[in-house]
């Protein structure tokens, strides 16, 4: 079996930083490269990104200032925000083969791109993969138990990849659903912000209940339509991760949804630096759900919030009074 004893991790923010400490503690050699002059002062000094305070990275990751450098990898991980996900594998040099894993939870705004067709269109040669999965960035830094996705096109990569970067409490499962893996870390960020305007409106926990639920009905009728299997869309990636962020503070679509539901615009809703990828991932979803006649009702209707066109009492009223009709519609 294919073994990666050298990875690179292209992004030092939180989740790259706590991936990094991973890799490290697999026994891997880890190179770690950012774009951010300031963050890379700050590891050089402290050994601690600032977006991950607290958390110090393991001696064995070498912080790197060149592309160049983190092509000599035997697999990279791409831990950037979706949207920079383009632009970050656009600078790398050629590559012959090598595993290029993303990391991000998204659709590319503007072309409806997932994360590996980006890969695939960019640099042709490289193996495209996807980690995704019920994950918080402070919890894998600092070791706690936590189980993710890590999906290749082909099983020997996708088993190898996993047996990189697990121990025993990072716990990756493999899978060639790729695109599945991809659905379900995309359509949950959405949905989890639904998820927390229905906790800023203090709509109570059946309502909560309820949401998750019907939210889960939309990802998985999404993912059916694009061809995912059913036990990804049930599994860590989908069901898992959707769980996860529809219930906790620590999620940041969840937490920019309590703001919005409690009131707050999006501007100030999105201040404090911390990124929630379902604010750029709303409209692409929404699209190609409408391109495909594929019902979702929340995804749209939060896309329909995040561009102003709809407020939020109307967007609520809107889901409430639809016809009735079976479950399984």
């Amino acid at each position: 079996m294919t073994t990666f004893n050298h990875v690179a991790m292209l992004g030092a923010g939180a989740w790259g930083s706590a991936l990094a400490n991973v890799a490290a503690r697999s026994g891997r050699k880890v190179d770690l490269w950012t774009h951010d002059p300031a963050v890379a002062a700050a590891i050089t000094k402290r050994r601690e990104s600032p977006r991950l305070p607290g958390v110090r990275l393991d001696e064995r990751v070498r912080l790197i200032g060149s592309l160049i450098e983190a092509a000599e990898a035997d697999a990279i991980l791409i831990v950037v925000p979706a949207q920079a996900v383009r632009s970050v594998v656009a600078a790398l040099p050629p590559l012959a083969g090598t595993p290029v894993v993303v990391c991000a939870k998204g659709i590319e705004q503007g072309t409806g791109k997932f994360m590996t067709e980006l890969i695939a269109e960019i640099i042709p040669q490289a193996r495209p993969a996807i980690l995704s999965g019920p994950s918080f960035a402070a919890d894998v830094a600092r070791g706690m138990p936590t189980a993710v996705t890590l999906a290749a096109h082909d099983e020997p990569t996708a088993s190898a990849l996993a047996a990189a970067l697990g121990s025993a409490t990072f716990r990756p499962y493999h899978s060639t659903d790729v695109r599945g893996v991809e659905i379900g870390g995309a359509a949950k960020n959405v949905l989890a912000i639904a998820a927390g305007i229905v906790s800023g409106r203090r709509l109570g926990a059946s309502a909560a209940a309820a949401l998750t639920t019907r939210g889960f009905a939309e990802l998985a009728r999404f993912g059916r339509a694009l061809g995912a299997r059913p036990e990804t869309l049930t599994g860590l990636s989908g069901l898992g991760d959707l769980i996860l962020t529809c219930s906790s503070p620590q999620s940041r679509n969840f937490s920019l949804g309590v703001a919005l539901g409690e009131g707050r615009g999006l501007d100030e809703a999105q201040r404090g630096g911390k990124l929630a990828e379902g604010v750029f991932t709303a409209s692409a979803l929404a699209a190609m759900a409408k391109a495909r006649d594929i019902e979702m009702p929340i995804a749209t209707a939060v896309a329909a919030v995040l561009a102003g066109r709809v407020a939020i009492d109307a967007a609520i009223e809107a889901l409430l009074t639809r016809p009735f009709r079976a479950e399984d519609e």
